[in-house]
């Protein structure tokens, strides 16, 4: 593994040797890895790519470009329109309900955007605003998915497992939900999503922290037991009034057990074709490190220690260690706990700090996947040893969505 990580700083170096840090490069023959590694795992279900994980449009357009991926699961409603008008996918649905007039508006005035986008529903609040833009009759129908909540709550409802996502969480209320939705004009109910966070987005192999890991595991199993039998009944209740087209489920994180629903149709992942450290905690699958970030040492403040300009790029998600960026090359670095990864500097300590020097270069792998991208206006993209070409990031693109 050292040495891996050693000729991995070598090509890396080697490849950017004229770039000027911080700067993002994404690993291609990781990517491409990375990629066929999820479709396998899919088990002959298609994969859906979460674009929050990506953020970058030509990056979204190689994935999909490869066999057993279709399609998008975009993070906001003005991101999808410009997916599609870019070209990217004419089947994008977005994972979260919205409240922007202004896209919907542009999505119900366009009926070749109303045939390619999928809005996310789970109250009929969400609809009232849709009808409140533009009224049913002088749109065409816009296409529904229904988010089914995939939390687990034992011990009636006392325990909450999961995200708070959707109010729908039982099969009659996903039915009951499904008979209003259909029962409105100007929508058309296609769709089912279902994301189990608590698999999907939780490690299950906290590094030093065994017991925690066996517990959820413990916790997992049982959730996803639970999940198998309610969701396969949501989606036969919500079939009783709409003829759907898919049912969504599934992260990188669970793929393969939620590719195993025989109610699911279709997987989707995202985050596993960059391999942020977060997934460093499964046991199913791992991802290879497909993106890293470089940052310059500029001083050498004591013995043991060397600082490098920048760093703290910090992931979203509870504000813990596991959030911050991991210094990853060379090998044998770690954050200061009194400092952390800061805005303007960073120092590092571990066996390798001495041998670093003004001017070289530390590799970083950012806590979670997409994020990385709204610090940068491009990704260099390495094959082999070689910068082969930068292309935008969302940022770079002039795309600011949230």
């Amino acid at each position: 593994m050292a040495i891996e990580r050693d000729l991995l700083r070598d090509r890396l170096d080697r490849a950017t040797a004229h770039l000027d840090p911080p700067f993002a490069v994404v690993d291609l023959a990781a990517l491409d890895t990375n990629a066929a590694a999820l479709v396998d795992l899919a088990a002959g279900k298609p994969v859906r790519v979460a674009s929050k994980s990506v953020r970058s449009h030509d990056l979204l357009a190689r994935v999909l470009r490869r066999p057993g991926w279709r399609g998008v699961l975009a993070f906001t409603l003005p991101e999808a329109i410009r997916l599609v008008r870019a070209e990217v996918s004419d089947d994008v649905v977005v994972a979260y309900p919205t409240a922007d007039r202004a896209a919907l508006a542009e999505l119900a005035g366009d009926p070749e955007l109303a045939a390619a986008v999928t809005l996310m529903v789970d109250d009929p609040a969400q609809l009232d605003l849709v009808d409140a833009v533009r009224a049913p009759g002088q749109r065409p129908d816009l296409r529904v998915c229904l988010d089914l909540d995939a939390s687990w709550r034992p011990l009636r409802g006392r325990v909450h497992v999961g995200v708070r996502r959707s109010p729908v969480h039982s099969a009659t209320a996903a039915g009951a939900f499904a008979a209003t939705v259909t029962g409105r004009r100007g929508f058309r109910l296609v769709g089912v999503m279902a994301y189990e966070a608590q698999i999907a987005g939780l490690g299950d192999a906290p590094p030093g922290q065994a017991l925690r890991g066996t517990a959820i595991r413990a916790v997992q199993r049982r959730s996803y037991r639970e999940l198998l039998a309610r969701r396969g009944a949501a989606v036969d209740a919500v079939r009783q009034h709409a003829d759907l087209e898919f049912v969504n489920g599934g992260g990188t994180g669970s793929l393969a057990a939620t590719s195993a629903d025989p109610a699911v149709t279709e997987v989707t992942a995202g985050s596993g074709l960059y391999g942020p450290t977060l997934f460093d905690a499964y046991r199913a699958w791992r991802p290879t490190p497909a993106a890293f970030f470089a940052c310059a040492v500029v001083r050498r403040p004591a013995p043991g220690v060397a600082t490098v300009l920048g760093g703290g790029w910090v992931a979203s998600g509870p504000a813990e260690r596991s959030r911050l960026p991991r210094p990853w090359l060379p090998a044998g670095l770690r954050l200061v706990g009194t400092e952390g990864a800061g805005e303007v500097q960073t120092p590092l300590t571990g066996a390798a700090a001495d041998r670093l020097r003004v001017g070289d270069r530390v590799w970083f792998r950012h806590a979670k996947a997409g994020e990385v991208c709204e610090r940068v206006n491009e990704l260099h993209l390495v094959d082999g040893d070689t910068v082969v070409s930068a292309v935008p990031t969302y940022r770079g693109a002039g795309w600011a969505f949230l």
